[in-house]
């Protein structure tokens, strides 16, 4: 038997199956699934005059308000990914997120590489490379392929590691924690700009540090101070194919 064999029964076999599902099962399906929320956390990215230049989208849950993303396994992040890449780009009406902004969203490895595919709107979404993500040749190799596409690429958390080091000639944006500035400084935000991408100061959480952000060049803030991030239910707008 071929493998277009093996394709055409287990085709075959899905539409039956499919066909044998009684209208009220698959009403109340519908019913159920349509009442669950399908929830997704952004928050503001802001210019140095104080205007939204883009958003920040996370995962939640319903009934979760924080979520302890740096202790999940792969699975987990690829798993938290595939939900907010879906509720966002999965779903009609995604102006209502983005507002004719870019958003970014962090993906792990899978997504980095090709094993998991990315919502094909490089006008949209900018891809933050997850910080759990070690920086090989193939790492490197889907990135240059990403950016090839047109898609933007984000470093959070600089603190000028070797595996950052070796992603920032690729990055458009290099986001670092203003909590470190004090030891880090200079050097640090020097180096994170000798590529030219854009500094993005995170953790915005009070006057002294964005004052501090300005002074050494940040370009863009992101934190508690300017935007706590809110949640949106996407439940209400129909589901489009990726």
């Amino acid at each position: 038997m071929t493998p277009d064999d093996v394709d055409g029964r287990l085709a075959r076999l899905a539409a039956a199956v499919e066909d044998a599902i009684p209208d009220t099962l698959r009403a109340e399906w519908d019913r159920r699934v349509g009442q669950e929320p399908v929830l997704v956390a952004r928050q503001g990215i802001f210019s140095t005059h104080g205007r939204p230049f883009a958003y920040q989208l996370s995962y939640r849950a319903p009934g979760q308000l924080t979520h302890a993303a740096h202790a999940w396994s792969a699975h987990q992040h690829e798993r938290a990914t595939a939900h907010v890449l879906a509720a966002t780009f999965g779903r009609a009406d995604l102006e209502h997120v983005a507002h004719g902004r870019l958003l970014f969203v962090r993906c792990p490895r899978a997504y980095l590489i090709g094993d998991l595919a990315v919502p094909r709107r490089p006008d949209r979404l900018v891809i933050e490379v997850n910080d759990t993500v070690g920086v090989d040749s193939a790492v490197l190799a889907g990135i240059r392929r990403l950016r090839e596409e047109g898609f933007r690429i984000a470093m959070p958390g600089f603190v000028s590691s070797a595996d950052q080091r070796r992603l920032l000639p690729h990055a458009d944006f290099v986001k670092i924690d203003v909590r470190d500035l004090d030891v880090e400084g200079h050097p640090v935000v020097d180096l994170a700009r000798s590529y030219g991408a854009l500094l993005v100061a995170e953790y915005v959480e009070n006057a002294d540090t964005l004052r501090h952000a300005r002074d050494l060049g940040f370009s863009l803030f992101q934190g508690n101070l300017l935007e706590r991030a809110g949640i949106l239910d996407r439940a209400g707008a129909r589901p489009v194919s990726l």
